[in-house]
């Protein structure tokens, strides 16, 4: 179980009293994580997700809560820091930095159909729209010189074939990397997968986890997406549920040229981009009782985006 930092229940008690939702019935810690410690929590007064931050230095917690009141005024279905009676959001719980959040309906969708995609594709578009005109700025740490970093570090460490798809991509972002952060920029979500999302049938009622969200390049965020929710097993691209996540977000939030030029090496990027974080965690939390995501599964995606068959709505 991902629950990095264990909790009992005198101390969760102390901890939730200043936000008056009444008794604690029970807590629960939640498996899914990879990086942070989550608890599904009930109250008196309601359910909730309390989420201590094991990742990031706290100075950044306010861009967080403050990106989500965006989010949330602009009505979208996000969680946001509920308030202590006093006016806390952020606080403190073991010596982390802990929020506590409304815990929204639904179930990951597992078999993503064109219904859900096309969802996906809207509600992207809102949140670039709703951040657009004046992004909270926060740099993400797991960005392009990130990925240039630990790409290069890695490729030693891969076999020969692995290696050099590695290589190819570090390459590329090398030479797109001004390009690429000249495209038009937003709040991204940055990690915009399915298990951070909430579905009921194909309604969307949640958005989650938006702890790699970040001042970026809207492209970016589309390109992660389309990478999770439109990729069948062997790594391949679902053209019919592509098309639908892309002409979603298009008609509300169109497609530039600039955008279009670089959408095949920004589909490759948000490949490099999860390789190289699982790769990492594999190496970091090798026998730990962690909940570890597949490598393997962004390699062989990667390697089919070394073509790409399905463009932008712009380029048809």
């Amino acid at each position: 179980m991902s629950v990095f930092t264990p909790l009992a229940r005198p101390e969760l008690e102390a901890f939730l009293a200043p936000y008056g939702l009444g008794h604690l019935r029970d807590f629960q810690g939640i498996a899914a994580g990879s990086e942070n410690t989550n608890f599904f929590i009930s109250m008196e007064k309601g359910e909730f997700v309390l989420t201590l931050v094991e990742r990031g230095p706290v100075q950044e917690m306010p861009f967080f809560i403050e990106l989500l009141d965006v989010l949330h005024d602009a009505n979208l279905p996000v969680p946001y820091a509920l308030r202590t009676t006093d006016g806390q959001a952020l606080r403190e719980l073991k010596g982390k930095p802990a929020l506590l959040q409304p815990r929204l309906s639904g179930k990951h969708p597992t078999e993503p159909n064109t219904q859900h995609c096309a969802q996906i594709g809207e509600l992207m578009a809102h949140m670039h729209l709703a951040t657009r005109e004046k992004p909270i700025e926060r740099k993400t740490d797991r960005g392009l010189d990130w990925m240039l970093k630990e790409g290069t570090n890695f490729i030693s460490h891969l076999g020969e074939t692995e290696g050099a798809l590695l290589k190819r991509s570090v390459e590329e972002i090398e030479r797109q990397k001004d390009k690429i952060m000249a495209l038009p920029r937003a709040n991204v979500h940055a990690d915009l997968f399915r298990d951070n999302t909430l579905f009921e049938g194909t309604h969307l009622t949640g958005v989650i986890d938006f702890y790699n969200a970040c001042s970026a390049p809207m492209l970016y965020d589309v390109a992660i997406a389309v990478n999770d929710w439109c990729s069948f097993e062997d790594g391949k691209i679902d053209a019919p549920r592509a098309r639908a996540l892309l002409g979603a977000y298009a008609a509300l939030r169109p497609f530039t040229a600039a955008e279009a030029e670089l959408w095949s090496t920004m589909l490759r990027v948000g490949c490099v981009r999860f390789w190289l974080s699982r790769l990492i965690a594999a190496q970091s939390f090798a026998g730990q009782d962690v909940l570890i995501h597949d490598p393997s599964e962004f390699r062989k995606r990667l390697e089919q985006r070394q073509e790409t068959h399905i463009p932008l709505p712009f380029a048809l």
